[in-house]
């Protein structure tokens, strides 16, 4: 008897092994975004995998406005127990301390990192008639011909704009930046000839790729993308150095209770881990991480420290 009731208890761990405290109802996920985009569909992934590892269901609610602002804003005013926390990503957590000059809050004093979810790669981007066919040739006609050129963005200050000025700085080039309302309708004017190049996501780029309406010169990240495998990345396309993506991590805010900063990390590290969230991660471009609260603390450092610079340089305002 013994034996059958201890062989049981080891046969289902999340059914009792549970801490008597944290967490005992419900929790709320911030995502500091409108719904329907790329950090809303992979924070609704996450609060599903981090709903089974908590034992809680996980809310997700969106505050979107002043590019994630609001959002953080939100968070902070809510108790710091644990059971509100905040899902940012780069434009959130990093971009924003730069861009808007009069925050409410200090972003590395004000937020506590749980785990990083998972980073997405940016594609240095032409129109399907541009004449570069490579990352080399696309060089040498920037810096050949200095401002004839455009780079549409989502906006002033996104990390699709900040993408491309650095790219600009790094070759020693320039072209004109066009900004738009969102990576939609960029997307769609580069692919229509009204602007050259775009560094983005491909979150709504695929169709246009396969139609040729636009083509894929390099990855930004460290690796290849496993959504286009023969696509080089900048580094073997011949600059080196050259990386920029964007990322999502989970956050709690300064003075959660350790044990439940632990909770969350556990979870989110959990949801990441499973077979089932983290194929349908991979499955909308994201390359999963699934890190500790230390991992993510120094690489969002890292990440301030290259970013802030850039976007202080850049002279973007939120407009």
């Amino acid at each position: 008897m013994r034996r059958t009731v201890l062989k049981a208890m080891l046969a289902a761990p999340c059914a009792w092994a549970q801490p008597a405290g944290f967490p005992n109802r419900s929790l709320r996920m911030i995502v500091p975004f409108a719904a329907g985009g790329a950090a809303d569909v992979v924070a609704r992934l996450m609060a599903q995998g981090m709903s089974e590892a908590l034992g809680q269901q996980v809310v997700v609610e969106n505050r979107g406005g002043s590019g994630g602002v609001l959002g953080s804003e939100a968070a902070l005013a809510a108790p710091a127990d644990g059971y509100s926390f905040v899902f940012h990503t780069l434009s959130s957590a990093v971009i924003n301390a730069g861009l808007y000059r009069n925050l409410s809050f200090d972003v590395r004093q004000a937020f506590l990192p749980v785990s990083l979810v998972g980073v997405l790669p940016n594609v240095i981007l032409v129109n399907g008639r541009f004449p570069a066919r490579n990352l080399a040739e696309l060089i040498a006609l920037l810096r050949a011909n200095p401002g004839k050129y455009t780079y549409a963005s989502s906006g002033n200050g996104t990390i699709t704009h900040l993408s491309a000025q650095l790219l600009m700085t790094m070759i020693g080039a320039q072209a004109l930046h066009v900004p738009y309302r969102g990576s939609g309708p960029a997307l769609q004017d580069l692919a229509a000839g009204n602007a050259d190049i775009m560094v983005d996501t491909l979150g709504g780029g695929p169709g246009l790729l396969e139609a040729g309406h636009i083509r894929a010169l390099a990855v930004t990240s460290a690796r290849r993308s496993a959504t286009l495998p023969n696509v080089p990345t900048a580094a073997e396309a011949g600059l080196p150095g050259y990386e920029t993506t964007n990322w999502h991590g989970i956050f709690a805010t300064q003075n959660t209770p350790a044990a439940a900063v632990a909770r969350l990390e556990a979870a989110a590290m959990a949801a990441v881990r499973s077979p089932a969230t983290r194929a349908r991660l991979v499955q909308v471009g994201l390359e999963p991480a699934g890190s500790t609260g230390a991992e993510l603390a120094s690489f969002w450092d890292a990440q301030l420290a290259l970013w802030l610079p850039i976007v202080r340089a850049s002279g973007a305002t939120p407009d």
